[in-house]
């Protein structure tokens, strides 16, 4: 297996999944969850290092308040289990919330930062939760830090190049491949930095329907594929 592979996911799909079970649509996020769990688990078997998962996007703010309870509920429950998993210290687990997350609830927000203290020295994978998060928010938010360091005189306008923009993003890596199921062929202002010579794969399967086999299918199609980067 590719040593260092790095894989970001869009989980789209789980309220069409409820929906299909005949449940409510907020209640497809449980089933997102769960399958979270899984791919994750599948992503250490399969030799893969670094996972970015985009849980909730600065538009899904734009949401019902009944489904962002619920959300929120859900976030908050699920990342106080993470905190507590054994598996984080085992696996040599690095968890972290990108985004802004000053846009949360300071109850979610106190959960995050716990979690992110706690595996702060981690290095055998790297697990990031893009929430409240936006791919032109990130790089908005990336620039006003540059002018930042321009005012206080650490850096000058000629330092300005791709490296230094990147070092100012909430992500600093770049996935290798970029997954989204769910039926729909688009980014949605995803790693839209990061992602500039990702391989992408699109799936008409809802998130909670996604299998290992259709991770393994994945990786494998993409030690297939020939990467040229410009050459």
């Amino acid at each position: 297996m590719d040593k260092g592979l790095s894989i970001a996911i869009i989980l789209d799909g789980n309220r069409r999944y409820a929906k299909k079970q005949g449940l409510k649509p907020w209640q497809g996020h449980k089933f997102g969850v769960d399958k979270v769990k899984d791919f994750l688990k599948w992503c250490q078997e399969l030799g893969v290092k670094e996972l970015t998962l985009y849980t909730f996007s600065i538009d899904n703010f734009n949401r019902t308040e009944q489904e962002k309870k619920a959300l929120f509920l859900l976030f908050e429950e699920n990342i106080k289990k993470l905190k507590e998993d054994e598996r984080l210290d085992k696996n040599s687990i690095r968890v972290r919330f990108i985004g802004r997350l000053q846009l949360f609830p300071d109850n979610i927000q106190k959960e995050m930062n716990e979690v992110m203290e706690k595996t702060k020295n981690n290095d055998n994978f790297k697990l990031n939760f893009a929430m409240a998060y936006g791919g032109k928010a990130e790089i908005v938010d990336a620039t006003k830090k540059i002018i930042q360091k321009i005012k206080n005189k650490e850096i000058s306008e000629e330092d300005i190049d791709e490296k230094l923009i990147n070092e100012n993003l909430y992500l600093t890596s770049s996935p290798d491949i970029l997954i989204r199921p769910g039926g729909e062929k688009r980014i949605s202002d995803f790693l839209i930095w990061q992602s500039n010579y990702a391989e992408l794969f699109f799936l008409d399967k809802l998130w909670p329907e996604f299998t290992k086999e259709d991770l393994t299918a994945i990786i494998e199609e993409f030690k297939q594929r020939e990467r040229r980067f410009g050459k």
